[in-house]
C-alpha cells in the first residue's frame, strides 16, 4: 500500500481536545516532527480536520 509522509507545522497549544488528539492519532505532537503513515481514507480524513497543523511531505 502506498505511504504518505506528514510533517506537523501547527503548534497544540491553546488548540481544542479534540485536535490534540488526532494529531496523537496520527504520531505527532512536537513541532517539526515527520511520520510515515499508510495513505488509507482514515488517514486522508485526519488531515483534513487539521490542514492548518499539518503539510504533506513529498
Amino acid at each position: 500500500m502506498a505511504k504518505i509522509k506528514l510533517k506537523q507545522i501547527g503548534s497544540p497549544i491553546r488548540r481544542p481536545e479534540s485536535q490534540k488528539q488526532i494529531l496523537i492519532g496520527l504520531g505527532l505532537g512536537k513541532m517539526h516532527r515527520v511520520v510515515e503513515l499508510e495513505d488509507t481514507a482514515e488517514v486522508r480524513g485526519a488531515i483534513a480536520k487539521l490542514p492548518h497543523m499539518v503539510a504533506v511531505v513529498d
